[in-house]
């Protein structure tokens, strides 16, 4: 038997038995024929001409579980977020919000300043900051909460300011 009757004699049957494994008729149709191309592209697989039913099956069921475990680690993946570039408005706001804060900063005691940019900026710790600052590690937390606070109030005032500009 050459694999052109195989098809015609056990296509079906093999569809049947694939069906039942990934439970979907277009994948089912998929996993048959790639176990016919396979014995096809290897036909001395299969010495003995009366197991290549035996072959299709096993063959049938391993593509099977292969296309099961493809269709698990799809379902699976997570596509990171979307990260199409800034559109010209939102650059624009950025921008004015980066502008707002550099002003903002300027006006703080120059510690305070180097405080936030160090913790902020830098992404140092409470230790690596009083390290670099030479002073303690109440010093730095002390500092970077006034400094947060009187940030916040410059960003205000900067705010309504450019706001009475425009």
């Amino acid at each position: 038997m050459d694999i052109t009757e195989l098809y015609a004699a056990h296509r079906l049957s093999l569809v049947r038995l694939a069906v039942l494994l990934v439970d979907d008729f277009a994948s089912a149709e998929d996993v048959v024929q790639d176990a016919f191309a396979a014995l096809a592209r290897r036909p001395d697989a299969v010495r003995d001409p009366s197991k290549a039913l035996a072959y299709l099956r096993v063959s049938v069921v391993n593509t099977a579980r292969s296309a099961l475990r493809r269709r698990r680690t799809a379902r699976a993946y997570s596509p990171p977020h979307d990260l199409s570039p800034p559109s010209p408005e939102d650059s624009a706001v950025l921008a004015e919000e980066h502008r707002e804060v550099i002003e903002a900063l300027q006006q703080l005691a120059p510690r305070q300043r180097e405080v936030l940019v160090l913790r902020y900026w830098s992404n140092l710790s409470e230790a690596e900051i009083a390290q670099t600052l030479a002073i303690s590690q109440g010093t730095v937390k002390s500092t970077a909460s006034r400094a947060l606070v009187a940030l916040e109030k410059a960003m205000k005032t900067t705010a309504s300011s450019g706001k009475e500009e425009r």
